[in-house]
């Protein structure tokens, strides 16, 4: 049955050229998109509410005009072309679903009006529930007596039934309950695997981003920040935003100047100054410091992941010239690991650690950075350095 249902999808490259959504009162939403999906891909926009993600995935689907560029589905340019004709189906927030309608007519009334066979429709629907794992007795049922996961899959099957050239998926778990999200998430990126086809998701979750995409968007105040893989965007940002957006908890960044001392380049913290504060040093690692050598003396931003820091004690990356003396402020045990909230004297920061690692509140330890996995940003632009 999958094999039939999935087999008949017709897959699509969605492509952004230059485009750009300004509101009345010259509110800019999203402005000058480039952005090319390929067919079968699961490409997700993520950024904090108000970034431009949903804007941009209302474009697509037709319902939001575009103030200027273009948009192709499947090489055709659908600027003009109302929704119901793009061949995509969207899954939204609120599931969308009629309240006095069953499950079974709910995923067959797009369907019905457009005149398919009822062969045809009862095949699509039941082809459709197997995959999703909706029961026969929950096909008969009202949407209000399903559960909030259950409502999202009906919505997904709604979708699925269409066979659209594009999914769009706006925020699809929001309303779900964290268990309920993790489930779903691992159901939908099963479903693109099943169903090789285009998918455009959007979230403002992280970790969902991070999880479910063969590539990530990231979006803040209308402009894309980086487009890539979600390792590679981890491992390689771009620019700050991007850095302390993606991860959890986010990059830790210390504002300074790179500095040449006798035996090599060295990061020296900047303080608020005239409170008596003292910052920390670290020496940077020889290979670093030779991509960083233009810079000696300029304002930058040191940025460091918090599973890179750690108690000099149980860091095996730990060196005596790449420490900071930090006092604990909170403990926050996570289970599997620890988060350390720290203070410098000058900066707070936060560090991840083994949960086995003791650490207090008040208790003051040297945290050693791994400067080989650290990131320098320029203080003006943000823009990565190294």
């Amino acid at each position: 049955m999958e094999r039939l249902c999935y087999k008949a999808f017709t897959v699509a490259k969605v492509l952004l050229e230059n485009v750009s959504k300004t509101y009345p009162g010259g509110v800019k939403a999203v402005d000058n998109a480039n952005l090319e999906i390929g067919d079968q891909e699961f490409v997700v926009l993520v950024g904090p509410s108000g970034c431009g993600k949903s804007t941009t995935l209302r474009m697509v689907a037709g319902l939001e005009e575009i103030s200027s560029g273009n948009i192709f589905i499947d090489g055709k340019l659908v600027n003009d072309v109302p929704p119901k004709d793009r061949d995509i189906a969207m899954v939204f927030q609120n599931y969308a679903l009629y309240p006095h309608m069953t499950v079974y007519k709910n995923m067959a009334f797009g369907l019905m009006l457009r005149k398919y066979p009822k062969a045809e429709i009862n095949q699509r629907v039941r082809d459709a529930a197997q995959i999703l794992g909706i029961t026969d007795e929950q096909l008969q049922r009202k949407p209000k007596s399903l559960s909030g996961g259950q409502r999202q899959r009906v919505a997904v099957g709604r979708a699925i039934v269409r066979k659209p050239k594009v999914f769009l998926f706006d925020e699809p778990l929001s309303n779900l309950d964290a268990k309920m999200r993790v489930q779903m998430r691992a159901e939908i990126s099963k479903l693109h695997d099943r169903l090789k086809s285009t998918m455009i998701y959007v979230t403002h979750d992280q970790v969902e981003a991070m999880t479910m995409g063969d590539r990530i968007v990231v979006m803040n105040n209308g402009v894309i920040q980086q487009v890539d893989e979600p390792l590679a965007l981890y491992d390689n940002p771009k620019n700050m935003f991007v850095a302390g957006f993606i991860g959890s908890p986010p990059m830790n960044f210390f504002k300074g100047t790179i500095v040449q001392r006798q035996d090599g380049l060295w990061f020296v913290e900047q303080t608020a100054g005239g409170h008596g504060e003292k910052g920390f040093s670290t020496r940077i690692d020889d290979e670093m410091a030779k991509q960083l050598a233009g810079h000696a003396g300029k304002a930058v931003v040191f940025g460091s992941r918090p599973e890179d820091i750690n108690d000099k004690r149980h860091a095996s990356f730990a060196k005596p010239d790449q420490t900071a003396s930090a006092t604990v402020e909170v403990v926050e045990p996570m289970g599997a690991e620890v988060y350390l909230y720290l203070n410098s004297g000058s900066h707070n920061f936060v560090a991840r650690v083994n949960p086995h690692e003791k650490a207090d509140v008040g208790q003051t330890l040297d945290m050693a950075f791994d400067m080989r996995k650290c990131h320098f940003f320029d203080s003006q632009t943000e823009r990565v350095i190294v």
